[in-house]
């Protein structure tokens, strides 16, 4: 009979998942882990906590299964002149030698042989009559900072991991040396307008952007929304935070007239000279939203012939073909199962209309290493390649705005954002499904914006797994985006620390926080960081604990602070020379108002109008935006930011007046923050945020266009009065493009 009650048994299991015990929101207000959560995440993790004698059995696996591995799959550690190995023998193997190889990334093997019992002892355990003890083995070998293999032998034990060597800081540009700061505009690519892109931003208009960022704004970067793929599908699937696949990019961000293949295809051109393409093409331009669908269905139909166009060229072995030979044996697997993905998708939606996503394909199609899928793809390999060239074409493309952002003298160029989601009937649920928990959605508890929390409804990393698998797709995620950049920002970096996961038979205020394996990831970070020389900044918005910063802090990765969030502990604002100076300092993110919503309350409005609140909480939101407004004022008064002696009453700045506009933008710049980043919707006082968090079909997300076109940033005068505000306070704040160095 177990030593231990069942409520016992869930303790200490939960425990052992990293489920913690309660947390406090908010308003100060502690929440108990009830033992329902509890058990629901046992389940999902794999632990059988039906009764007590099931939940003791499995913990005995768990025990089983960690103390008869020799070595742990991967092991994250500081560069130093040693190798540090924890080996788990079993006692009678005590007298005999251990032999270790090492396998540094890139060069050659070294091999050493120790005596097991002259090692010292740092745990034991009895299982099953036998005793089994852990020793820590010191190697002379001095590794460099990357990936390196390990492996020991024991008698008739052996085992292998992934040997990880960080370094103690992220990555830290000239730009942000010696207290330097820059500053940047924030844009989401897709709603850009312009005179000539196909109604959705695209990689040329990028360009365009990056030569007014440097001439008119003399700024030092370009903030950009995730560019991950996405279905393209309205309402449901167009969130760049809730991607197709985390690891390659949308290609309706594709400049197709500026591909090299468009200038070779006769056909393409032809088609795209045609009266119903550019008829099409302007309609797009002048919708009032992006139009997804239309935009993909175009862009596709015209690369579609320009991929044929290269097939051609690719079976005379060109140098191009030879350059993009090389790219997929890069990218390898990822990319193969990627594009698999994409076409099954494509292919079986075209057989029947009615059939969306991957769990209503024909089940020998679920299974990406099933026989059925190798055979479509040897089958149907015109169709895979078609995607990779895509992603090809993407990252040319990408690459060269990068480049034409540090020739115009951008400090950091690129500024590119890493989602925490991904689409649960996407690609990458589909090809690495084992790496994500089934039975919890992820969310976020009760706060001011979402009183009934959030449920982002995809599923929570299995961070075990990640661990078996040597972290290589965490690796991965991180370095391809932040490829072709200067700066990342990691969406929700509480996700390296703890995630708050909502099992599937409750809502979001039912939840409960899981602890990641917090200090592998945020080196595994800073590793990748510093190899791709980009600074990192984590969002590190909501309910945060004072250790996530401090880590975030020791390890060089940069805070995010908002206007709307920073206060006292009275509840005031707090002053701009009070903000931290590793920080990255912004206005507002798409999931909040913009400054012209906020003094108008169209967020209030727009939430009333979903449905989201009632009369009595639109009501109460809206005396409780008249507080925060005065607020407001009382502290750009106090700075001198506001002409007048004395706070005037917020009846005077019901709007967002061109003063206070100013005043709101001087705050920030005159932080001590290194990174300053406004959002073009702030930047030109739009009054419409991109997301409304909890809505889909009720309001227009992820659709919003630029209230100016790219060219009208310098053509038309109101624009030009925005950059000159803007650029104003860049320059008297020592933030421009070379601020630092």
């Amino acid at each position: 009979m177990p030593s231990e009650t069942f409520e016992q048994l869930i303790d200490r299991a939960a425990a052992l998942c990293g489920v913690d015990a309660g947390f406090w929101d908010i308003w100060g207000r502690y929440h108990a882990t009830g033992m329902e959560a509890k058990r629901a995440i046992l389940r999902a993790k794999g632990f059988d906590a039906e009764d007590a004698d099931s939940l003791e059995r499995s913990l005995a696996v768990e025990a089983r299964r960690e103390w008869r591995r020799l070595l742990p799959p991967a092991i994250v550690e500081s560069q130093s002149e040693q190798v540090t190995l924890p080996l788990n023998l079993p006692a009678d193997a005590l007298g005999q030698p251990v032999y270790i190889t090492v396998r540094p990334e890139g060069g050659p093997a070294s091999e050493y042989q120790l005596n097991a019992w002259e090692l010292p002892q740092t745990a034991f355990i009895a299982m099953e009559g036998q005793t089994w003890v852990r020793k820590q083995a010191r190697v002379p070998a001095a590794l460099p900072l990357g990936y390196h293999e390990v492996s020991a032998r024991v008698g008739a034990l052996a085992g292998v991991t992934r040997y990880i060597v960080t370094p103690e800081r992220a990555y830290t540009p000239p730009a942000l040396g010696r207290g330097g700061r820059t500053a940047g505009i924030a844009v989401s690519l897709y709603g850009m307008r312009s005179a000539r892109n196909w109604g959705c931003g695209d990689f040329r208009d990028l360009c365009d952007l990056i030569e007014w960022v440097a001439q008119d704004l003399g700024a030092s970067f370009v903030g950009l929304n995730p560019l991950h793929a996405i279905h393209n599908r309205r309402p449901f699937n167009t969130s760049p935070y809730l991607p197709n696949c985390i690891f390659y990019q949308n290609f309706i961000y594709l400049d197709v007239e500026g591909m090299e293949d468009f200038t070779r295809s006769r056909r393409a051109r032809e088609c795209f000279g045609s009266a119903a393409t550019q008829a099409e093409i302007q309609a797009l331009r002048h919708a009032p939203l992006v139009e997804y669908e239309r935009v993909a269905a175009l862009k596709l139909r015209l690369l579609k012939l320009l991929f044929a166009q290269f097939l051609r060229e690719r079976r005379q072995e060109t140098a191009r073909a030879r350059e993009f030979a090389g790219y997929l044996q890069h990218e390898g697997d990822l990319l193969e199962k990627f594009a698999t993905y994409c076409a099954l998708d494509e292919h079986l939606h075209r057989l029947n209309p009615d059939v969306w996503m991957w769990p209503q394909w024909p089940a020998e199609y679920r299974d990406p290493a099933s026989p059925a899928v190798a055979e479509f793809r040897r089958r149907y390999w015109r169709r895979v390649m078609f995607y990779q060239y895509l992603e090809w074409q993407i990252d040319l493309q990408l690459r060269r705005a990068q480049q034409r952002a540090r020739d115009r003298g951008l400090a950091l160029g690129l500024y590119h954002d890493l989602a925490l989601a991904t689409d649960s009937l996407g690609s990458d649920l589909w090809a690495h499904r084992r790496f994500y928990v089934h039975g919890c959605r992820v969310g976020s508890p009760p706060d001011d914006f979402s009183p009934k929390g959030q449920d982002w409804g995809f599923p929570p990393p299995a961070s075990e797994r990640h661990r078996e698998d040597g972290y290589r797709l965490f690796a991965e995620s991180i370095r391809k985006n932040c490829r072709h950049g200067g700066a990342l920002r990691i969406d929700h970096v509480m996700r390296l620390f703890r995630l708050y996961w909502i099992p599937d038979a409750s809502d979001a205020t039912q939840g409960a926080y899981v602890r990641e394996r917090s200090e592998d990831f945020v080196r595994i970070l800073a590793l990748e960081s510093v190899r791709n020389r980009v600074v990192v900044v984590g969002e590190d918005l909501g309910t945060v604990e004072p250790e996530v910063r401090e880590t975030l802090a020791r390890y060089g990765i940069l805070s995010y602070r908002l206007f709307y969030f920073e206060k006292n502990p009275n509840g005031e604002f707090r002053r701009n020379d009070e903000y931290p100076a590793r920080a990255l300092v912004s206005s507002t993110t798409h999931d909040l108002p913009t400054l012209g919503g906020f003094w108008a309350g169209t967020d209030i409005e727009a939430r009333k109008a979903a449905g989201t609140i009632d009369d009595a909480g639109m009501r109460a939101q809206m005396e409780g935006r008249a507080r925060e407004k005065q607020k407001m004022l009382d502290v750009l008064f106090a700075l001198r930011l506001l002409p007048g002696h004395l706070p005037a009453k917020q009846e005077a700045y019901r709007e967002l007046t061109g003063e206070l506009h100013n005043a709101i933008v001087g705050f920030l710049a005159g932080t001590p923050s290194a990174l300053l980043a406004i959002n073009q919707e702030d930047l030109t006082k739009e009054l419409f945020q991109q997301n409304l968090p909890g809505t889909t079909w009720q309001y227009p997300n992820w659709c919003r266009k630029m209230r100016f076109t790219v060219e009208e940033l310098r053509s038309n005068e109101e624009a030009r009065g925005f950059t000159a505000m803007f650029r104003n306070w860049i320059v008297s704040s020592g933030r421009g493009n070379h601020g630092g160095e």
